[in-house]
């Protein structure tokens, strides 16, 4: 069975792609590739410093490329709705593919500027509210993509509606569980809303298997034990690289047989590396009554429309 790589990548010339936590890891793999294949591709950032750096290591990588550089903090909803403004202007009114990269992972409770407990905030209503304020750009030129990053863990997780704000008790793994199964609750919804207004949208998910990224030190380190973080990058020999994290991405970005809904990852050892390929989801994940509640819920939260498409 031919293994997909990035030399299987199509000509993307003609395109607009959004990439959000572009900086490092999976997302700035994805985002080199996407602009080496020809995409007009825009690195949404959160620091502006690390993302400027991004941006011109993709510029030297792919050598005239059509790079941009757009701020968004996920963790603040009035961040995203500034982006969603810039990118807007970037695209010259039409987006082909948003890759929803960005997250957070185990991190001690802490809040969003809007008071929702980080990584619910980040990972899943972050996202869900540049979509929704992306959704004007998105199949006006034809076939539009969203590919969502999504994780082994959600198999783990489960969407407690009593508790979303964390009020009731907190665990930083049952919360990033959680935040990575809305993940994939939501492209379904997603999915289903567009087939039902006819929307030339497709909605994906993609999981990167374990891979060495920087994700796993962020929770360390603000819960002041260094010596984990240390720990986290010590357990890279059993990773593979960030490279390889972006490939099923990269895959439901640009697969031309994929179906909407669908979700991929690594096809070996339990679906923590090797090649892309259909990856499993858990029961909860295609629940789609806990979906379209957890929709609702989520426009109610960051004041989206819950009918916009």
């Amino acid at each position: 069975m031919h293994s997909w790589t990035f030399d299987d990548m199509p000509d993307l010339s003609g395109t607009t792609a959004v990439v959000t936590g572009a900086n490092s890891g999976i997302g700035a793999v994805t985002a080199l590739v996407l602009a080496r294949s020809g995409a007009r591709t825009i690195l949404a950032c959160r620091d502006p410093e690390r993302g400027a750096r991004a941006l011109q290591a993709v510029r030297r990588a792919a050598p005239g490329s059509d790079t941009r550089l757009v701020g968004l903090d996920l963790a603040d909803l009035s961040s995203v709705a500034e982006a969603a403004g810039h990118i807007a202007k970037e695209t010259d009114g039409s987006l082909d593919l948003l890759v929803n990269n960005a997250g957070v992972m185990a991190l001690p409770l802490l809040r969003t500027a809007d008071g929702f407990e980080m990584q619910f905030g980040t990972n899943h209503l972050g996202h869900f509210a540049l979509t929704h304020h992306l959704l004007p750009l998105l199949g006006t030129g034809g076939m539009s993509r969203v590919v969502t990053v999504s994780s082994l863990a959600h198999r783990i997780g489960r969407i407690d509606f009593g508790n979303l704000d964390a009020a009731r008790g907190y665990d930083k793994w049952r919360a990033y569980a959680q935040s990575k199964l809305a993940n994939l609750l939501f492209t379904a919804e997603l999915q289903r809303r567009a087939d039902e207004a006819g929307r030339p949208v497709l909605a994906l998910a993609a999981h990167p298997g374990l891979s060495a990224t920087e994700l796993g030190q962020a929770g360390p380190r603000l819960a002041g034990r260094t010596w984990a973080a240390k720990l986290e990058r010590a357990t890279r020999v059993y990773t593979q690289p960030a490279s390889a994290g972006a490939l099923p991405t990269l895959y439901a970005a640009t697969l031309p047989t994929v179906l909407g809904g669908s979700y991929y990852g690594p096809r070996l050892l339990g679906g923590t590396r090797g090649a892309p390929g259909p990856a499993r989801m858990s029961a909860r994940a295609q629940d789609m009554d806990t979906a379209r509640t957890l929709w609702d819920e989520s426009a109610r939260l960051t004041g989206t429309p819950a009918d916009a498409i």
